[in-house]
């Protein structure tokens, strides 16, 4: 039987909480712009995609077995899985022509690959991607409906002189 730890459990609980947090941070801004999903299920995708690295990880340290073969299978079966999630959030307009929750599913990846992070301890990686993430969201969300604006209101002139010419 394995005596308890007291450093291992604080650095696990760390790299759990930490994976769940920033993604749950994350989920804060998809609902506050009333997404279909948001802080709960992309903390629970950063949080899984944290557990399932860490378990297995842990398991093959304990087995002698090589670590980072266990850490790439199961980072690909991840980014494979996220891919239905994140179709499921990937909806057509009536017009069919637009098509909407393409960030959201984005966004599902992004905490999936930050809970990958935080279960290997790449922390640096965890907070630049996330302030990268955030600015996307945050700052280039109202830049993008600006630039979108002002291409319609172009694209509204042009219209408007062709008719008027006509």
């Amino acid at each position: 039987m394995q005596s308890f730890d007291g450093g291992y459990w604080l650095e696990m609980t760390l790299r759990i909480a930490l994976a769940t947090l920033a993604g749950a941070l994350i989920g804060v801004n998809r609902d506050l712009h009333r997404k279909s999903i948001g802080l709960r299920t992309l903390g629970l995708v950063s949080l899984s995609s944290c557990l399932l690295v860490l378990t297995l990880s842990q398991y093959a340290m304990r087995h002698g077995l090589n670590s980072s073969d266990p850490a790439s299978r199961v980072t690909q079966g991840i980014v494979s899985g996220i891919g239905f999630l994140g179709a499921g959030v990937i909806l057509r307009g009536p017009d069919q022509l637009h098509v909407y929750g393409l960030t959201t599913a984005a966004a599902i990846l992004v905490v999936a690959a930050m809970g990958i992070a935080c279960a290997l301890a790449e922390w640096p990686i965890l907070v630049i991607g996330f302030v990268a993430t955030m600015f996307l969201l945050i700052v280039c969300g109202p830049l993008e409906h600006a630039i979108q604006s002002r291409i319609e209101l172009h694209d509204e002139r042009v219209a408007n002189k062709k008719s008027a010419g006509k």
